[in-house]
């Protein structure tokens, strides 16, 4: 059984609190300059591959957030304002 999303998904892992888009990233760059270095232990950088897939899943998610917010405020603003007298004109 796979595990739901959480609903917002600026929401980290169980216990780990919510994580902004610019913390995810952070932690991603940290994790790739690791890798990169080389100085890392096969067990280890499996592991820090694995917590980067879920960083940029995580990423995804919000950017998909983000997107959907924009477009809903950007159709709302495209909306005449009821109370506009130039509105019906």
């Amino acid at each position: 059984m796979t595990p739901k999303s959480p609903k917002n998904p600026a929401e980290g892992a169980a216990g780990a609190g919510p994580q902004s888009f610019d913390e995810r990233l952070a932690r991603l760059e940290q994790i790739v300059a690791e890798l990169e270095q080389g100085r890392v232990g096969l067990e280890d950088a499996i592991a820090r591959y694995q917590e980067g897939t879920e960083l940029v899943r995580g990423c995804r998610e919000l950017l998909d957030h983000f997107q959907k917010r924009v477009e809903e405020l950007t159709e709302a603003g495209s909306k005449p304002y009821a109370g506009d007298p130039d509105a019906g004109a």
